[in-house]
């Protein structure tokens, strides 16, 4: 029987953000694929039991590490004890994100500067780690996890849909950068999903309201972003590279 080209089977994955919501979520697909998973977060309870979950009847291995992507140094430690416990990293799934919103008059440098680091510089950093060994081994898959406030926004997400729409700009010169060494670099840009985040961010009018906007009339759930996240880290996107693939019931349709 050949081998279906979304088998994950062989290898292993990092996923940042990993202790819940869409991370827990795309870590648990990627492990039903046949991938093997390290998860890495600032909570060490939700790790273990998000661990606990993301392999249960899978037959992976899997580990984590705690990591706080804001602090460059911690990122530099968790991707040599990734590798180490894993024996390599073939798929980055650079998950973790902050979202506190400002007016542009309203910003602080704390902020401002935190959310950086969280959301961009972190996957620079981590990508940089990481794309030798890749390079090395002639295949690689790096996911950056965007959001449709990259291409959108709303009032007083000046950081957060800087910070996104920077990474859109970081996947496509990567893109350019590691291709010849049969690595691609992709974006997903998620929606409207029901996560603690967006759950905890807004009021119930603005709930109505993204859901409104999309063409499906209602927001989405976690396990709909793991087709998209293995897709593009399995042998069906070796051709798709430099690209930003939304999945958004059609927000940004409209």
């Amino acid at each position: 029987m050949s081998r279906s080209p979304f088998d994950l089977t062989g290898r292993t994955a990092l996923i940042t953000g990993g202790n819940k919501g869409l991370g827990r979520a795309m870590a648990r697909g990627m492990a039903e694929a046949g991938a093997d998973v390290f998860l890495a977060s600032r909570n060490e309870d939700e790790l273990k039991s998000s661990l606990e979950y993301v392999l249960d009847g899978t037959g992976r291995k899997g580990g984590y590490a705690l990591v706080d992507v804001a602090d460059r140094a911690s990122v530099k430690r968790l991707a040599k004890t990734a590798t180490e416990s894993m024996g390599k990293i073939d798929i980055l799934v650079n998950n973790a994100g902050m979202n506190q919103p400002q007016a542009i008059d309203q910003i602080t440098d704390e902020v401002w500067d935190r959310i950086l680091e969280v959301n961009l510089s972190s996957c620079m950093a981590l990508t940089r780690e990481l794309a030798p060994g890749m390079k090395a081994r002639g295949w690689g898959r790096v996911i950056h996890i965007s959001s449709i406030m990259g291409q959108v926004s709303k009032e007083k997400r000046n950081a957060y849909s800087a910070t996104k729409t920077a990474l859109h700009g970081l996947a496509r010169a990567s893109a350019l950068d590691l291709g010849p060494s049969g690595v691609t670099v992709n974006c997903i840009a998620p929606g409207p999903f029901m996560t603690d985040m967006p759950m905890t961010l807004l009021s119930d009018a603005e709930k109505k309201a993204f859901s409104d906007r999309t063409a499906l009339d209602r927001w989405g759930q976690p396990n709909e972003l793991v087709g998209p996240v293995v897709f593009l880290a399995s042998e069906a996107a070796a051709y798709v590279t430099g690209t930003v693939l939304y999945v958004d019931g059609g927000y940004t349709a409209r």
